[in-house]
């Protein structure tokens, strides 16, 4: 069974759900921001709730980096808990922010593949890495998990996305994989490889207050 597949095949909701939880296909249009020099990497760039991956082109682009190929996907349209149920664009659902949050793994799980199947095809001498703001941040993040534990987080089929980067501005861990990481990176020798070899930068803004600061890290 082909990557694309296995990913359909465990990833794609039955067409007749009426859950707020978006299929792959509900994803929005994906805008690429070519290298002006040598292709050496892509980045797939992820926005925050509410917006789309076109309004990021045009920083990206003014960017002093000639040799990245940017990759801004637009998150589904859903229903977010946090803001009462009103639907926008978002890579996943989100509740309260606290310690007690049950994680939409599905909604996570989804994203993420969709973001490593946008980089299933670059050349294999380009490096690959994710980043993001705000909820795009979250869920570079939470694909940084999944590269270093080698699974998405159903557990059911592997990543095979070799990330070399891993970037987060204003962004979050979130609070259900924190809690289990630390324990599941120890109890794998592997993991514990992946995880020393992964460069991630995360960063915070003092005057953006979008999410609690004790929930960032």
């Amino acid at each position: 069974m082909s990557y694309q597949q296995q990913q359909q095949q465990h990833f794609h909701m039955p067409s007749g759900s009426t859950s707020g939880r978006s299929r792959m296909s509900d994803f929005g249009r994906t805008h690429v921001v070519r290298p002006r020099g040598k292709h050496q990497v892509t980045i797939v760039w992820l926005h925050g709730m509410g917006d789309n991956g076109a309004s990021w082109t045009q920083v990206l682009d003014a960017l002093p980096l000639p040799n990245i190929k940017w990759i801004c996907p637009t998150a589904p349209v859903r229903p977010v808990g946090m803001l009462g149920g009103f639907r926008c664009t978002a890579w996943f659902d989100v509740g309260e922010m606290s310690e007690d949050t049950v994680e939409d793994m599905e909604g996570l799980d989804s994203s993420a593949a969709h973001i490593a199947n946008l980089l299933s095809s670059e050349p294999a001498d380009v490096k690959v890495g994710i980043g993001g703001f705000s909820m795009g941040g979250a869920t570079a993040l939470y694909s940084a998990t999944c590269a270093v534990l080698g699974r998405y987080g159903n557990g059911n089929i592997p990543y095979n996305i070799n990330l070399k980067a891993v970037v987060s501005l204003s962004g979050w861990l979130p609070t259900g994989i924190s809690r289990s990481l630390s324990n599941r990176v120890q109890s794998s020798q592997e993991a514990a490889r992946r995880a020393a070899y992964l460069p991630i930068l995360i960063t915070h803004g003092t005057s953006y207050d979008g999410y609690n600061f004790a929930f960032q890290l």
